[in-house]
């Protein structure tokens, strides 16, 4: 990663894949109204939309978990153009959306000079065998920030985080991570991530906020599968210099906010 960009007001916004297609006119009136107010980039998910496309992306079969127990979607080249299918469809569904609204967006897809992905995992479980399997996947490892100068109030990049590995291949690459890694790069004061859970919750007991060290605690020791993901994403968004990250399924400026969601917060 470069150094450490002064920071702005810009925001990062993650959409969940499996909130995309359900979120109402409300949430996008909320939207636009902050579209308009102060930049945006948006990161979007795929995973319901993909699901829905063929068999194949559904059953436990579609789903790796490596020898650290992380989860990771199997991906092949079909299924990257599986992903791009689904990441055009939801490109336009969200302009549509935005366009009439009074906010214009501009689709960017990650694997397009944007987003550089580290080497991914070799050793995956089958069964109860680790296995050596070439899983089209990556952690992202840098951002190449001009494409999205273009955000400004009313303008919106919308970002398909794909990546290219050192190989140069075409990878997958987890979407709350990328978003991390985008809003570190571009100086962003907040990341948001959209879910379709209201709160981190521990003990049964939804959390409210939180810091950095404590969210990095509860990542490595209670929580699981996407919420282990998403604390993993803003320790890291954090530790680029984020001023706070939000998790939570309400409308933007709610989350930001504090009213609803679970804040992290440095220090």
């Amino acid at each position: 990663m470069s150094a450490t960009p002064r920071r702005t007001t810009l925001c990062v916004v993650k959409l969940g894949g499996s909130r995309l297609d359900t979120l109402d006119d409300p949430w996008w009136d909320d939207l636009a109204r902050l579209a308009r107010e102060r930049p945006l980039i948006l990161v979007h998910g795929w995973s319901r939309p993909l699901r829905r496309l063929a068999p194949r992306h559904r059953g436990p079969s579609a789903i790796l978990r490596d020898r650290y127990g992380n989860q990771s979607r199997w991906t092949t080249p079909q299924v990257l153009d599986d992903i791009k299918a689904v990441s055009s469809a939801l490109g336009e569904q969200v302009a549509e959306r935005l366009h009439g609204r009074a906010v214009t967006t501009e689709r960017l897809l990650g694997s397009e000079g944007l987003i550089s992905a580290g080497p991914g995992e070799r050793l995956w479980w089958r069964g109860r065998q680790l296995v050596e399997l070439d899983n089209l996947v990556g952690p992202p490892t840098g951002v190449h920030t001009a494409p999205l100068r273009h955000a400004r109030p009313g303008h919106i990049p919308l970002l398909t985080p794909l990546a290219r590995d050192p190989a140069g291949r075409e990878v997958n690459t987890d979407a709350d991570r990328a978003a991390a890694a985008v809003a570190g790069a571009v100086g962003a004061a907040d990341l948001v991530l959209v879910t379709d859970v209201s709160h981190l919750v521990v003990d049964g007991r939804p959390v409210q906020r939180l810091g950095e060290r404590a969210a990095a605690d509860l990542r490595d020791t209670v929580t699981t599968g996407g919420m282990r993901k998403k604390l993993r994403a803003a320790c890291e968004a954090l530790e680029q210099g984020v001023g706070r990250v939000v998790i939570g399924d309400a409308p933007v400026t709610a989350l930001l906010a504090a009213r609803t969601g679970t804040l992290i917060t440095r220090g």
